[in-house]
């Protein structure tokens, strides 16, 4: 069976997102995908991986982060964008804050885990170095769906 991130026809940082967010559900991992993108062009992209990799900090957004940073050789990834499925978590929060992130791009809200827009809301604490520009509720019905759909299956009787 082919792979959601072989039949990717572009290199749009959102659709890579959600090639790695729908690879992440075949794996029978949370289907969360990130890319991110550096003048335009996707520089990393991964999907969760926790249950693989037996790793609770292998969140999309952590796969990602370390993969662009050794792409480009730097823990800061000054201009770059991050682009996800979910609203990130406190975890993920903290190391889009210390990388440097330039805009975050999400897709649904996490009113239960999310710390950006919900929970700790972890940009606008005086605590936190660098705040990027958020921009939330992008392609947001399909990334709920994607999720519901996930959930739905997972609770199945089999």
């Amino acid at each position: 069976m082919p792979s959601p991130l072989d039949t990717l026809a572009s290199d749009d940082p959102m659709a890579r997102a959600f090639a790695e967010a729908r690879a992440a559900a075949v794996r029978g991992e949370v289907p969360v995908g990130a890319a991110i993108a550096k003048y335009g062009r996707v520089i990393a992209s991964a999907g969760n991986r926790t249950l693989q990799d037996r790793d609770p900090t292998a969140h999309a957004e952590m796969l990602a982060l370390r993969a662009a940073a050794q792409a480009i050789g730097s823990e800061r990834l000054i201009d770059c964008d991050l682009y996800v499925t979910l609203e990130p978590c406190a975890m993920c929060a903290g190391a889009i804050s210390f990388a440097r992130i330039r805009r975050l791009y999400f897709a649904a809200d996490d009113p239960k885990g999310g710390a950006v827009e919900h929970g700790p809301r972890f940009f606008a604490q005086a605590t936190c170095h660098h705040a990027p520009e958020v921009y939330g509720g992008i392609r947001e019905t399909e990334a709920a769906d994607l999720l519901r759909a996930f959930f739905k299956d997972k609770r199945a009787p089999k």
